[in-house]
């Protein structure tokens, strides 16, 4: 067996910043998961409803693993990436950095993990590596995945090579701090502005707060868009609150991150930010549980009222993305 040292095997709530808190708190750098997302400008959302779909997707952050790209460019972070088709060079990418004493960051899809309690295909998941024997491997997953874990190396590799929406081809990659690392404070204005701007300027209307005023006409309708409304709407509403997302589909993370910043930055502009996603999040809170009422009891009249309240989440949130561009 082959095992990382010192390892601090710590599930969060979300699965692309629980990784990347394994792989800099192994390189001396320890920040709260809100810090780790918030200084990635990861907040984003995007109403997806493509061909062949059976369902429509509310994501609320940005990509799969821009975040980490985001966050390595602001910090001055190495960060090295590995892609390949070949499942023996995929493997060897990982067993060389464990056998090198350091942690290695995975994307892959969920469905083929032993440990995974829910099994659907997200081919945009993230977990740290830290170990391996002749038949397992050991992965720090999210805390309600149950944080250091074990599964088999044939379903990780299997995991590694699927095809499909947000997958990578047997993507791997390390980390590591520069020899004089830059003040993570110092960056925190500008990872609030480019998220505000990013925000505000998106190019398409399913993106930004144009996406959740498309969602605000959108989900009324999903009775009848729903194949399976008992199924699909509380599946979607669980997805928003527990599917990694720390609650309220990432608005509590950016809550808590601005909540963070104001203990260190002294501005009114930041201030009205952090109070308005304290709004936001509960109000997202309250329309993930009209949508699950509403595929529960078949009553439209809970999606209607879902998206009256989207309607006034499109203006909150393009309201703090104003103010926050101003720090």
């Amino acid at each position: 067996m082959t095992i990382v040292k010192d390892i601090d095997a710590r599930g969060m709530h979300h699965c692309e910043t629980t990784a990347l808190g394994v792989l800099l708190r192994h390189e001396g750098l320890d920040l709260s998961e809100p810090m780790l997302f918030g200084l990635g400008s990861g907040l984003s959302f995007i109403y997806w409803d493509g061909k062949g779909m059976p369902f429509p997707f509310l994501g609320g952050r940005v990509k799969p693993f821009e975040l980490t790209r985001n966050l390595a460019a602001r910090l001055g972070l190495t960060l090295t990436v590995e892609e390949t088709t070949s499942p023996r060079k995929a493997w060897e990418n990982v067993a060389a950095a464990i056998d090198s004493g350091r942690p290695v960051g995975l994307q892959l899809d969920c469905y083929h993990l032993d440990y995974f309690r829910t099994k659907v295909h997200f081919g945009g998941h993230v977990v740290a590596m830290y170990g391996y024997d002749e038949h397992d491997v050991h992965l720090v997953d999210t805390d309600q995945q149950g944080g250091a874990v074990r599964t088999s190396r044939a379903g990780l590799a299997t995991a590694r090579a699927e095809r499909g929406p947000m997958t990578a081809r047997n993507r791997s990659f390390t980390i590591s701090l520069p020899a004089h690392p830059v003040s993570w404070q110092d960056r925190i204005v500008p990872a609030i502005k480019d998220c505000a701007e990013a925000f505000l300027a998106a190019p398409i209307a399913n993106l930004g707060h144009r996406g959740i005023e498309k969602a605000g006409k959108q989900v009324p309708r999903w009775l009848l868009r729903a194949a399976e409304p008992r199924q699909d709407l509380p599946q979607a509403a669980l997805l928003m609150e527990k599917g990694g997302t720390g609650g309220a589909l990432f608005r509590a993370l950016y809550r808590d991150f601005l909540d963070e910043c104001t203990r260190l930055i002294d501005d009114g502009n930041l201030r009205a930010g952090h109070r308005l996603y304290a709004e936001a999040a509960v109000l997202w809170t309250h329309v993930s549980t009209l949508i699950a009422k509403a595929g529960e009891s078949g009553d439209a009249g809970c999606l209607e009222q879902a998206g009256v309240i989207l309607h006034d989440l499109s203006r909150i949130e393009r309201d703090a993305m104003q103010v926050l561009r101003r720090l």
